[in-house]
């Protein structure tokens, strides 16, 4: 009933102003009748009483929420306290991921464990135990057998001849012993020791791109290795400098300047540092072991030592392809076999001049009682056979050679302008990293340091600088293990494959697939 008599009084002073602007009217207006004021007092009772109706109505909606509320309130309460309250109660931040350790097995402690090695000590080694150069080695001395063995001279051939046994009731009218020579003529013997002496040369040049090959990757792979070495060092620190940032998030986290997105951030960033620390070690563990691969000893444990810079040397393209077109093994070879081939075909053009096989002897007639000798010339009649297919075949694998000379001097031209242009990229970045990047990079962190320590700067700037500068360091000795590469590769007559079989003298479907060499 209260609420009742409220609204009412609430609807009269909502419509009082109007009832009041209507009644100052008619004061105004002294001309109205007496009549105009019942009907206005009619219209203004009336509209009270629609209002009262109305708040009875509204009266009876709100009964009905008021009953309704409890259960709401409920509901919302329990909505409430199944979420976090951020920023009204603390909420402790991801912890920081575990290191990641290493799943390799240790190495077993070897005969140079704790020793410093040199470039020259590796190469040393490699001289000793490497098989390739064994195999090149043995390469030459066969081919100096060959030599020896197609200007022997034939041995004379003995034989015993019995002839008419039997006749007239005796031992035969001849018994007794011959011996046979054939006389080589021509010059057959010289011309086959010299081809295979140019074979000799041939293996020799072999010999020596072996040994280019062994120490360039010997070389390649030390000069790799110490690079690794540095990275690793650097790594270390850009995994200290992840675990700072990580640490400086979770402060920043409790101070209410940073989220659980920043740390989970953070987080990750720190576990691939590790990761690619692990990665880098993994890579030095296989460069080890390719290093011992290539000297033939096991080097595990011990410590490389070296100058990884070096000042690259202005030389232009055309020098340094005269010098490699002068002092290629790979060409000297090449020339040899031609010149080897040459011979092989004045050896088969003499082949036609023909030997001559002599032969003679002593016995006894035992028909007529006496002593008697034996004498005879044999030599072949070149009607069929002439030695013309084999004299072509000579003359198609001279042929062969020289043009393989024309390759083997396109190749080397080609691999050295490869070379050349990584020689002089990596050395333009090696100079601009030296000059200007490092330095430049250095004094960035540098400043951002001093300006933390004013409390003119943030903490993440100076980590980014410092990220940034380990970073370009890790970039500046990858462009210096390229530089020292593509520097060995020039020097060494553009040779690697340091455990690739050794080069034989002869390649496949030669002339010299005959069983004994002439």
């Amino acid at each position: 009933m209260k609420t009742h008599q409220k609204l009412t009084m609430l609807l009269i002073v909502i419509c009082y102003p109007a009832v009041l602007g209507k009644t100052t009217s008619a004061q105004d207006n002294r001309a109205q009748n007496s009549t105009s004021k019942s009907n206005f007092t009619r219209k203004a009772v009336g509209s009270i009483q629609e209002h009262s109706m109305a708040g009875e109505q509204m009266r009876a909606q709100l009964q009905t929420v008021t009953e309704d509320q409890p259960k709401a309130q409920s509901d919302l309460n329990i909505l409430r306290n199944s979420q976090p309250k951020i920023g009204h109660e603390y909420v402790a931040p991801a912890n920081l991921p575990p290191s990641v350790e290493s799943t390799s097995v240790s190495d077993q402690a070897s005969a140079y464990t704790g020793q410093l090695l040199t470039v020259e000590d590796l190469i040393t080694i490699a001289e000793s135990n490497n098989p390739t150069l064994q195999q090149a080695s043995q390469h030459i001395n066969a081919t100096m057998g060959k030599a020896i063995q197609a200007g022997l001279y034939p041995n004379p051939t003995f034989r015993y001849s019995a002839e008419q046994i039997g006749v007239r009731d005796t031992a035969g009218e001849f018994h007794g012993g011959l011996i046979s020579q054939r006389i080589v003529r021509g010059g057959k013997l010289q011309l086959s020791r010299a081809k295979f002496l140019e074979r000799v040369k041939i293996a020799e040049a072999n010999a020596l791109a072996q040994q280019f090959r062994v120490c360039n990757d010997v070389r390649i792979t030390f000069y790799s290795s110490l690079a690794l070495q540095h990275r690793i060092g650097i790594q270390r620190e850009l995994v200290k400098s992840a675990e700072d940032s990580a640490v400086t998030k979770r402060e920043a986290f409790n101070m209410g300047q940073a989220n659980a997105a920043d740390i989970r951030r953070s987080n990750v960033f720190l576990q691939k540092a590790r990761l690619e620390l692990l990665t880098v070690e993994n890579m030095q563990r296989q460069s080890i072991r390719n290093l011992s691969a290539l000297i033939g000893s096991d080097i595990e444990g011990a410590n490389l030592a070296g100058e990884l810079e070096s000042q690259p040397v202005s030389t232009d393209f055309q020098t340094l392809l005269a010098e490699l077109w002068a002092n290629s093994p790979e060409l000297i070879a090449a020339r040899a076999k031609a010149q080897s081939d040459s011979y092989t075909v004045r050896r088969e053009q003499a082949e036609r001049i023909i030997d001559i096989t002599i032969e003679g002897g002593a016995g006894y007639n035992f028909e007529a009682d006496q002593t008697v000798a034996s004498a005879g010339v044999s030599f072949p009649i070149q009607i069929f056979d002439r030695n013309q297919g084999t004299i072509q075949q000579a003359k198609a694998d001279w042929v062969r050679q020289c043009a393989e000379i024309e390759r083997v001097q396109g190749k080397l031209r080609r691999d050295l302008a490869t070379e050349y242009e990584h020689y002089l990229t990596s050395a333009q970045h090696v100079e601009q990293y030296q000059r200007l990047i490092l330095p430049e990079l250095k004094e960035t962190y540098r400043l951002l340091l001093e300006s933390y320590k004013a409390n003119r700067t943030d903490w993440n700037e100076v980590l980014l600088a410092q990220s940034d500068y380990f970073k370009s360091r890790n970039e500046y000795y990858d462009w210096l293990a390229k530089f020292r590469k593509s520097e060995v590769m020039i020097d060494g007559m553009m040779l690697s494959g340091g455990l690739m079989a050794a080069q034989g003298t002869t390649p496949g479907g030669h002339i010299d697939s005959v069983a004994k060499p002439r």
